[in-house]
């Protein structure tokens, strides 16, 4: 791995390009639509970058990571809201959450290994088990958006992230100042909430009296986050429990009555 080596000036575009996995021409085109512009210049000319630009690269190749394209991007990092620490940290959850998932299919794989050292017949139902993790490891799927409808979308999004602890996104509003379009953080996954349509018959689960899907989040803490929800006046459906089926969770509902499930593997 390349270590950055800094001058009384900064970082050297060719040293920048090696330890972030990109090319110097990659650096240059981001200069070339405004996305990153190096601080410094030599006196012939050289690019130098801060150690303020190096966060912003930072971030750049984080949201990249998350799918999001470069039109976007920008906007993303013009939050005044954003923090270096918060998206570390959440960067951090990410890669437990699956390496999580990674000792699981380990430990999987070595109980099927003991299995076939005793049994000579055939394991259909646990290979096919670990063929289905083995897809969710390492699809061809980059990275999966859900897509939810609320009446309020502001609202609905001051809401999941205050109570439900999403991670704070992009807002877009149209010219009257009104949003339009909201995105949210959950983990290793992004959820976009839409404004109600006609047009595609989308509704939030309020105005039709019924809720047909739900949502539900890993968490490091299933007691801790559900504390946070009922201090924070979540609408509790089930109280944390143990489930048959591995999973310790619990349900609310969110302000327009959209169901979530929060949950974690036991050990």
């Amino acid at each position: 791995m390349t270590e950055l080596e800094a001058s009384q000036d900064g970082y050297r575009v060719g040293d920048v390009a090696a330890a972030a996995g990109l090319t110097v021409r990659t650096l240059h085109y981001y200069e070339e639509i405004g996305l990153l512009v190096a601080t410094g210049r030599t006196i012939s000319g050289h690019r130098w970058y801060t150690d303020d630009d190096l966060s912003r690269l930072y971030r750049i190749r984080m949201l990249r990571q998350m799918g999001l394209a470069l039109r976007d991007i920008a906007s993303a990092l013009d939050d005044p809201a954003w923090s270096l620490r918060e998206a570390m940290v959440r960067q951090l959850k990410d890669l437990n959450l699956r390496l999580e998932a990674e000792e699981h299919l380990r430990g999987r794989l070595a109980r099927a290994v003991q299995t076939l050292e005793t049994t000579d017949g055939p394991q259909t139902e646990p290979l096919l088990s670990l063929l289905e993790e083995m897809t969710m490891l390492n699809g061809d799927v980059q990275r999966r958006i859900s897509i939810l409808v609320y009446e309020d979308l502001e609202a609905a999004y001051d809401y999941l992230i205050r109570v439900f602890a999403l991670g704070p996104g992009q807002l877009s509003r149209d010219d009257g100042g009104t949003v339009i379009h909201g995105e949210l953080y959950a983990g290793d996954g992004v959820i976009w909430l839409h404004p109600e349509t006609a047009k595609f018959k989308l509704a939030s689960p309020r105005n039709v009296g019924v809720t047909t899907s739900m949502v539900a989040l890993m968490v490091d803490d299933v007691d801790a986050h559900f504390r946070h929800a009922v201090e924070q006046g979540a609408d509790i459906q089930n109280e944390p429990v143990d489930q048959p089926y591995g999973y310790r969770e619990y349900s609310a509902r969110d302000l327009e009555g959209g169901l979530w499930s929060f949950m974690k593997l036991r050990d």
